[in-house]
């Protein structure tokens, strides 16, 4: 966590001199890597209660993101990055789990960004995480951040989520404190400024503190009650959650479609799961 400070705070002070939608902009290339390492048993317990995974079996499907996160900050915060990571939003993340990885095996982590693409509002980069036990690939994913920026490029993004989510069956019902991402924040490591405060939030333009996308994602999971036939997770971060707030997860009978919707219908993530 330690290293996530100090990245949020490099890329805070390197922000303002790095111009998204250079044609001549380039990603840093090779990947940053940490070597195996056993998951720390009291953060992983502090992140299922956060999250509402249950106490045993296997890792919680998105816990390999979190842990690989700190590089991944490393990474888009570096010099060789050709975007400010103020304002960088999440857009979408693919989970790949190879295996059920057991909360004993040790984890190599890797990060590395895959490519450039225009997008309607800007420019999305794509990054991708690696988890290894032993040399074996044992999960991976893909996630799509987007640095904002005016551009002529009239063209949709390359990736969209479902649509038909209007129809999706309500299952549940939550609540979220106005501290839900200053609790999510100490859990992972993502200290981010527009999940903490609502006056830290205003500075980008938020008008209250927003959960993370992330949060949102493991606790989907939690509720589906993820499993080892799990093949691969999709979700689309469609608009952001203010804190606090009362949302409704809905979700089809086989689980393979969810969604998470707020006030007056509003669609803040959709997702797929492939079994």
């Amino acid at each position: 966590m330690t290293s996530l400070s100090a990245s949020l705070v490099r890329g805070a002070l390197s922000s303002p001199f790095k111009r998204a939608g250079r044609p001549d902009a380039a990603l840093p290339p090779g990947r940053l890597t940490r070597p195996a390492a056993p998951v720390a048993p009291g953060p992983l317990a502090a992140y299922g209660r956060i999250c509402g995974f249950a106490e045993s079996g296997p890792l919680p499907l998105t816990y390999p993101h979190v842990l690989a996160f700190p590089l991944t900050m490393r990474l888009m915060t570096g010099r060789a990055f050709p975007l400010p990571v103020l304002g960088l939003v999440h857009t979408w993340i693919e989970i790949t789990p190879h295996r059920a990885v057991r909360l004993t095996e040790p984890l190599e982590l890797a990060v590395y960004a895959d490519g450039l693409s225009p997008h309607r509002r800007g420019t999305e980069v794509t990054m991708v995480t690696e988890a290894r036990v032993g040399g074996e690939l044992v999960w991976e994913s893909r996630s799509g951040y987007l640095s904002r920026h005016a551009t002529t490029d009239a063209a949709a993004s390359p990736r969209s989520a479902p649509d038909a989510v209007g129809d999706l069956p309500a299952v549940a019902e939550w609540r979220l404190p106005g501290d839900l991402g200053r609790r999510y924040g100490a859990v992972s490591g993502d200290r981010n400024p527009i999940h903490l405060h609502p006056l830290t939030a205003r500075l980008f333009g938020f008008p209250r503190a927003i959960a993370h996308g992330m949060w949102t994602v493991a606790r989907c999971l939690a509720e589906a009650g993820e499993g080892a036939e799990i093949r691969s997770v999709r979700a689309e971060f469609r608009a952001p959650v203010l804190l606090p707030a009362t949302v409704t997860y809905a979700a089809d009978t086989a689980g393979n479609a969810f969604a998470l919707r707020g006030a007056k219908g509003r669609v803040h993530l959709v997702g797929t799961v492939t079994r």
